[in-house]
């Protein structure tokens, strides 16, 4: 069985550092600083699974046609990696905003901070 991938999305210093974790599961871990970046990789080379942290547009450059960070994403997943299975980490005060996305592409997991390692293992089983 070949090894199974994870692609996480670093785009703040808060992004849980789970490498560890992934390699006692036999996960190999990939790491982007940026979406674009992340999407020109999926489009070769799709994923098992895709983390990455959700962060609401009150306003900002998101507003109006997007709700987050992770829209444009997960319209790429739809196209390139419909599998892929996508865990999303959100601060408690963003969680309501979160269920939105699943309209997109359904979210495999959500994990609401602060979180337990091992509802992340039952999501990777």
């Amino acid at each position: 069985m070949p090894q199974r991938t994870i692609y996480s999305v670093i785009e703040s210093p808060t992004h849980p550092h789970l490498t560890a974790l992934y390699q006692t599961l036999g996960i190999e871990e990939l790491c982007f600083k940026s979406m674009r970046k992340l999407m020109a990789k999926i489009k070769n080379t799709p994923p098992d699974f895709i983390a990455a942290e959700f962060f609401y547009g009150y306003g900002n450059n998101y507003a109006g046609v997007n709700i987050s960070n992770l829209d444009v994403m997960l319209y790429s997943l739809q196209r390139y990696a419909p599998d892929t299975k996508v865990l999303v980490f959100v601060d408690k005060n963003e969680r309501q905003y979160v269920d939105k996305l699943n309209d997109i592409l359904p979210l495999h997991a959500v994990f609401k901070r602060p979180f337990d390692e091992t509802e992340i293992v039952k999501a990777l089983g």
